[in-house]
């Protein structure tokens, strides 16, 4: 991962929690339905940050673990979810043993990965028919204060920096990358936060956290004077932001000869 990325993420770590939107009902039951989660079942959730989705599939009833490489986000992640391990692996190195999941799934994250990197891994720690669920809250930000707030974002974002609207990551899935071709499902997501949290909401934002001081007190200053003339002209100390989710998913293509399975206690060691 980018040094920057990595600064930012732990940096921002704690207002990734307070802030960062949740995922709704709907998104959770639609992977349950899909992948025929529940009880016996086992779920990876990847560069799992501070347990956003991974608090939603805990309501799947299936068995969950986390695999993440930050300390900061692990620690807010462990104090937010304890009873789910999360472990210090990455996307393409998780540590976990061979056909060990039935599930993995990465939420706001995929686009930092090295993909076919990442794909083989996930090959190597999925069983046997299973499958890949990535997931996507995108900011709607076209009109008033959000997209005054856009623009101020794109001064300081570098220009060779990721960003999850992007499709590049897409293309790794080719024929014979041992998945399926990409399916998605459409949801639709929000959140209304205070003034505090709004500010806190890009300040999450990993190249904004990486910001040297000087920099990021005066992004956050001309933040503030945006978020003043929306207060002014609204009257009300809540902001929204629309978000368009979505789920793209895949299931592993068979293998041609049988694989093992993990046993699920093999999970709970430490890696």
């Amino acid at each position: 991962m980018n040094p920057r990325v990595v600064r930012g993420f732990s940096a921002g770590a704690k207002a990734y929690e307070r802030a960062r939107p949740d995922y709704p009902e709907a998104a959770v039951k639609f992977v349950a339905r899909t992948f025929d989660l529940g009880p016996g079942k086992i779920v990876v959730d990847v560069a799992a940050g501070t347990g956003k989705w991974t608090r939603r599939l805990l309501d799947t009833g299936a068995t969950v673990v986390a695999v993440e490489p930050l300390p900061a986000m692990r620690q807010v992640f462990e104090e937010a979810v304890p009873t789910v391990p999360v472990f210090a692996g990455t996307a393409e190195a998780t540590g976990l043993p061979d056909a060990s999941a039935d599930l993995v799934t990465v939420a706001q994250a995929f686009h930092w990965f090295d993909v076919p990197s990442a794909l083989n891994e996930f090959k190597r720690i999925l069983r046997p028919g299973g499958g890949l669920a990535i997931i996507w809250n995108v900011r709607k930000e076209g009109t008033g204060w959000r997209l005054r707030a856009r623009h101020l974002l794109d001064e300081y974002r570098p220009k060779t920096y990721g960003h999850y609207s992007g499709k590049g990551w897409k293309k790794a899935f080719t024929p014979d990358s041992g998945f399926s071709r990409l399916h998605v499902w459409r949801y639709a997501n929000h959140q209304t936060l205070d003034r505090s949290a709004i500010e806190d909401r890009y300040r999450s934002l990993s190249y904004v956290s990486a910001l040297p001081p000087k920099r990021l007190e005066e992004l956050m200053r001309r933040l503030g004077r945006i978020l003043d003339d929306e207060l002014a002209r609204n009257h009300s100390n809540e902001f929204t932001i629309p978000y368009r989710g979505s789920v793209y998913w895949s299931k592993l293509k068979e293998p041609a000869g049988p694989r093992r399975r993990a046993r699920a206690d093999a999970l709970s060691l430490p890696v």
